[in-house]
């Protein structure tokens, strides 16, 4: 598997966020690679079903070969109401859907094949056998080339993983939230050879002003000059350093933010600083 360091998440690129035009993102896509982010992470639900055929669009005017980048999307969710007149917002993983969703990934997309499918939330009634069967189908046809996870605890990868092999869980991963340090999730991953991808890699730190934030920003605060760093850009050197090797996938459109993101991957913090901002983030001693 071959995956940048960062992968730029699409989430907000389109309605559920910045609107970005067909210039822009065109524009983005660009910047992007030339600051060696090429991997672009979507879900069939994007901006209610249009961000995928926005970028698309963006990436067939662009002029960059397909093989230069790598495309990622997720299937499974359903989300309430319009464009699908859901009565809830529910799961779906029967082979027949998964197929059908890959189909029209690719078709908004513009593109032959994802370099990678993930299921995008673990739903009570999937079935592994399905889910195996849908995978092949798609490997054999050349659509799909990596299958992968996002948001499965330890014995839900167990459940799918003895019929096909996972390459990658997508979890959610920050100094905020990271339980999957603790609860087994990224040790089992590791064992297994399941590469971690980490979404809101920044975690609350920015978007909530509480008593663990505040520590966090001053024991940051104390950091910032050592490493010559941005207060975001020691969060990210927080989780590269890990040795599971979490990609983080950064949400940001704004562009001198991808560039400090990509820079951070050259900062190596020192053992105890790592411990230093964990036990900031606890609020306790290790053990």
């Amino acid at each position: 598997m071959t995956y940048s360091r960062l992968i730029a998440g699409t989430m907000t690129w389109g309605n559920w966020g910045k609107q970005l035009s067909k210039k822009d993102m065109e524009a983005l896509i660009h910047f992007c690679i030339s600051n060696n982010i090429t991997t672009f992470d979507h879900a069939d639900i994007y901006g209610s079903y249009t961000t995928e055929a926005a970028f698309g669009a963006a990436f067939s005017s662009s002029g960059i070969q397909r093989e230069a980048i790598q495309l990622i999307s997720k299937c499974g969710l359903q989300l309430e109401g319009d464009p699908r007149n859901n009565k809830v917002k529910h799961y779906n993983y029967s082979k027949d859907y998964i197929i059908n969703s890959v189909e029209a990934s690719l078709k908004h997309l513009e593109t032959e094949y994802l370099d990678l499918l993930l299921l995008h939330r673990p739903s009570p009634l999937m079935v592994a056998e399905d889910i195996a069967e849908a995978i092949t189908i798609l490997k054999k046809d050349g659509k799909i080339r990596d299958f992968g996870v996002s948001n499965f605890t330890p014995s839900q990868m167990d459940m799918v993983g003895l019929r096909m092999d996972i390459d990658v869980n997508q979890i959610e991963f920050s100094l905020t939230e990271h339980n999957a340090m603790h609860d087994g999730t990224l040790d089992y991953m590791t064992t297994n050879g399941i590469m971690p991808m980490a979404w809101s890699p920044l975690g609350r730190v920015f978007k909530t002003d509480n008593e663990q934030t505040r520590r966090i920003h001053k024991q940051l605060g104390e950091l910032v000059d050592k490493y010559n760093a941005t207060e975001d850009q020691l969060l990210l050197a927080w989780i590269l350093k890990h040795p599971s090797n979490i990609h983080p996938v950064v949400g940001t459109t704004t562009k001198e933010r991808l560039k400090l993101a990509v820079e951070a991957s050259k900062i190596e913090l020192e053992l105890e600083d790592w411990f230093l901002i964990l036990v900031a983030a606890q609020g306790h001693k290790v053990p």
